[in-house]
């Protein structure tokens, strides 16, 4: 029986695996991926090395899965404290920035601070306020933030040349780039 592991599965806990196999968080997909696998024939080194982990975190989700089942394999959520002076600074702080541009003033981290105290009496550090702005906008789809380079009035093609040859460098004469591409690289 060695290389072969004796877990089993109904068509219900399979039909649930495979749901969430298609996650958005990537470690419940991989822990349901493994399991199918498992119940496919596939051994735990073989596993291990398609996922990029250990043969025995394998085992460990294949045990957990046999424990608890499906529900086993999803993501919780770490226990903490709420994030009262975060949540807080959202909420004063939201308002301020959502007006429009050329009626509002400069609002700096340390002038967002001094308003947040005044406003609901909470002192939040610049690191904290900061971390939560950015939080803030990359879940809303907040602002373009690109690179200076990436600022050209020309679309990158994400590698770093504006043109469609796909070079991130300048190249020399023999490049794919047309002379008219190759000035702009």
């Amino acid at each position: 029986m060695a290389g072969k592991s004796p877990l089993t599965a109904s068509g219900e806990q399979r039909a649930a695996l495979a749901a969430l196999a298609g996650s958005r968080d990537r470690g419940e997909a991989d822990r349901a991926r493994a399991v199918l696998l498992t119940l496919s024939g596939w051994t735990s080194p073989r596993i291990a090395e398609a996922f990029g982990v250990r043969d025995d975190t394998v085992r460990l989700w294949r045990c957990d899965f046999a424990d608890g089942g499906v529900e086993a394999l999803t993501a919780s959520v770490a226990p903490g404290p709420a994030p009262v002076k975060s949540e807080t600074a959202l909420r004063v702080v939201t308002p301020l920035l959502e007006e429009p541009v050329a009626d509002r003033r400069n609002w700096t981290i340390p002038r967002l601070r001094a308003e947040i105290e005044a406003r609901a009496g909470v002192r939040i550090s610049r690191s904290q306020l900061s971390k939560a702005l950015r939080k803030k906008s990359s879940v809303g789809g907040g602002r373009d933030t690109r690179s200076r380079h990436a600022r050209s009035p020309a679309r990158s093609n994400g590698s770093g040349c504006v043109c469609d040859c796909a070079n991130s460098r300048p190249q020399p004469a023999t490049s794919s780039c047309s002379m008219a591409t190759r000035a702009r690289h």
